[in-house]
């Protein structure tokens, strides 16, 4: 029982009356529940959950303000809370972090003092928040460099807290380190001449099992190169070596098979980095039969093998390359017997930009126009870059939907497969004129992700004009309060600004 202070009668009844409803949801019976009704009940619970933990970080300023752990012979909050809660030290740390950042502390004078992430503070009394996305924005404005004005600080919070409402604390780290490129562009960037000093690229040698370990920094230049080979050469169902139904060679190709890749996507069980490496072995064998390497020392470019008759014929041991690597005999005569496809270059001149009902797939313009508008897959939360992405028809091509620019934006494989009319489908559509966001395509989530299917746009590409239309519009309300202050101050008549203008 809570001692008879004032509020003590007041606590001690919401406790009890919390205490009872927890355990009138443990005995509950919850098989009669609906599908529908188990995720809106996860989703309720959730929400008190995290408005509980910002009880408990009110909690956590009382402790620290009133000095209770040196009366308790404790020598810290943190020691406190592990002492009475018989919790990690680690969760004790975070919920200290917690408390200093969207806790309200007091100054000498009793006066309340904003917490120090005002918006994110108000996100987790909402419930809209966890503690997770807490600690995310504050280890992302930790690394904010000196000499970022406030204004863009505070802005950074605001746009922070607002996206953790819709993603998970991991996709709003993601969006953080892109966000602090926008506020400090060369903020922890080394020089170029430091960059070149670090740049490498080492093969190690051969092990027993004919593996080789490969390390290396590679710098700006040759990641943005090799990004756009991996993205068009690893996607799934594509150069699997293990699948002999996989499509081979490249996955644009007129000829290729739509439903032989699907089909090969679906038994793909290969991990990225393995695709990755497939892929590489695909690129390299295209860049060797192209012959664009010309000669090396009167021979052409191209892996050369030299084994014997007798290992051709029983199939076993292992041959040498030119260079001096060990190839399996199996994996060698599968190299010999493998026809190099022909790189085509095609003539991009005069393709229509709007196709209308007369193609379903977008041209080659009209997708390079859509990686310039949008940046990457436009489903709220996903950073997939273009490279990663399909041109997707916002109303369906079954549906009637034309194949213009102004029916096409980017989608993730992933994001493209939630598109459905089935339970758990997204929907996709253009956003109106009056809409924030006029022109771009919002995705409306299914009703167990918001019961409300509140329309919403990835602003993970446009963080740039996010954050300059954001600090636009907290200047500008700042200038307002102050204006309105001063007028209060000289009590001047509302509308003046004392100069003889309106504000």
């Amino acid at each position: 029982m809570l001692s008879n202070q004032v509020g003590g009668d007041t606590v001690e009844a919401r406790l009890t009356a919390l205490d009872a409803a927890v355990d009138g949801l443990l005995d509950d019976d919850l098989s009669g529940l609906s599908r529908d009704d188990i995720v809106d009940v996860l989703q309720r619970l959730e929400t008190s959950l995290r408005k509980a933990a910002a009880v408990g970080h009110r909690l956590v300023v009382e402790t620290t303000e009133r000095m209770i752990p040196g009366h308790l012979g404790c020598r810290s909050v943190h020691d406190l809370l592990i002492g009475t809660l018989r919790i990690s030290a680690a969760d004790a740390a975070r919920r200290v972090k917690g408390a200093k950042k969207t806790g309200t502390w007091h100054g000498l004078d009793g006066e309340e003092v904003e917490p120090k992430l005002p918006a994110t503070a108000a996100a987790q009394r909402a419930g809209a928040i966890g503690p997770e996305h807490v600690a995310a924005v504050a280890k992302i404005l930790r690394k904010v460099p000196y000499g970022v004005g406030f204004d863009e600080i505070s802005v950074a919070e605001k746009i922070l807290a607002d996206a953790a409402c819709s993603v998970t604390p991991e996709d709003l780290v993601k969006l953080g380190v892109h966000l602090l490129a926008y506020l400090a562009p060369d903020g922890d960037v080394p020089d170029e001449k430091e960059r070149k000093r670090r740049r490498g690229l080492r093969i190690g040698k051969q092990g027993v099992d004919l593996m080789t370990p490969i390390s290396g920094l590679l710098d700006p230049e040759t990641r943005a190169l090799l990004e756009p080979v991996l993205a068009k050469l690893a996607r799934p169902g594509m150069n699997n070596p293990d699948d002999p139904d996989s499509p081979r060679g490249d996955v644009d190709s007129e000829t290729l098979d739509r439903d032989a890749l699907a089909k090969a996507a679906a038994r793909d069980t290969r991990t990225a980095v393995q695709r990755n490496h497939d892929a590489l072995n695909v690129a390299l064998r295209q860049l060797l039969s192209s012959g664009v390497l010309g000669s090396h020392r009167g021979l052409p470019v191209t892996a050369i093998l030299t084994m014997s008759v007798k290992q051709v014929e029983d199939e076993t041991g292992v041959v040498t390359t030119a260079s001096g690597g060990l190839v399996p005999i199996r994996d060698a005569l599968r190299m010999a017997e493998t026809a190099h496809p022909v790189l085509a270059i095609f003539d991009h001149h005069g393709r229509p930009l709007h196709l209308g009902r007369a193609r379903r797939l977008a041209s080659a313009d009209q997708r390079l126009a859509l990686i310039a508008a949008s940046g990457g897959c436009t489903r709220p939360g996903c950073d997939a870059p273009a490279t990663l992405t399909a041109v997707h028809h916002i109303t369906e091509w079954q549906a009637g939907g034309p194949t213009d620019i102004t029916n096409e934006d980017l989608a993730c494989d992933a994001c493209h497969a939630l598109v459905h009319d089935g339970p758990g489908g997204w929907e996709t559509r253009v956003a109106p004129a009056g809409s924030e966001h006029p022109g771009r395509t919002e995705w409306i989530p299914p009703p167990h992700i918001d019961p409300e299917r509140t329309p919403r746009v990835n602003h993970r590409h446009h963080l740039g004009d996010l954050l300059s239309a954001a600090l636009a519009h907290y200047r500008a309300r700042r200038d307002t309060e102050l204006r309105e202050h001063r007028r209060r101050w000289l009590r001047e008549p509302a509308g003046d600004t004392g100069d003889g203008e309106v504000p």
